[in-house]
């Protein structure tokens, strides 16, 4: 039952992005190493996604991340192949070889298998990238709950970050200062003749 509802809101959450993408005329690549191109899967799956799916993907090797996305090869040595930094590079290498609007790259350990010291399995990085060169990075850490559990949710979690960088921005308002209820002190005018006072008595 869980994997017939993660299915049926994959295919509502994909609906709504292709539709949000056709409206304000966006094409979207993908890139995609641990989902082996299910992301790309779940959008083309839909009839009429050509107006708005370009091309994905599938770098499982770290060799066609650099080849096919220019990913660093000091990236992938210094941080390894599922890391932030490379997420990020797999991102705006589709976006730049693609030519399109917007790009979400996945990179991750589904399992059971390939866990290292700091890197357990379920360990997911994704990041998405704009033309307008809005860049978004998460990390999830899913945990051992099995290698098509952790790739079903990688899916909703990259198609999630494409729907945030697909609607269009709201321009936020400056706020108005508050109004304070105290009045503001008027300036006295300077008295034009001294005051006469009366001396005083002498005391007794």
């Amino acid at each position: 039952m869980a994997s017939e509802r993660q299915i049926g809101s994959t295919s509502a959450l994909a609906r709504s992005l292709l539709d949000i993408c056709r409206s304000r005329k966006l094409m979207i690549a993908t890139a995609e190493s641990c989902t082996g191109g299910l992301v790309a899967a779940a959008l083309t799956e839909i009839p009429g996604s050509s107006d708005v799916i370009d091309r994905g993907f599938v770098t499982y090797s770290n060799e066609a991340k650099r080849a096919m996305l220019g990913v660093e090869a000091s990236t992938l040595q210094t941080f390894g192949a599922v890391s932030k930094e490379t997420a990020i590079q797999m991102a705006v290498g589709a976006l730049e070889r693609a030519d399109v609007d917007l790009a979400v790259a996945i990179t991750g350990i589904a399992g059971p298998g390939g866990a290292t010291p700091g890197k357990p399995v379920g360990l997911v990085h994704f990041a998405v990238a704009a033309r307008d060169g809005r860049i978004t990075h998460r990390e999830h850490r899913f945990g051992a709950i099995g290698r098509s559990t952790v790739r079903t949710r990688s899916v909703l979690e990259a198609l999630r970050m494409l729907m945030e960088l697909a609607r269009p921005q709201v321009a936020v308002k400056p706020k108005r200062a508050a109004a304070t209820r105290l009045r503001p002190r008027v300036a006295r005018a300077p008295r034009l003749h001294p005051v006469k006072r009366p001396p005083r008595r002498p005391r007794t």
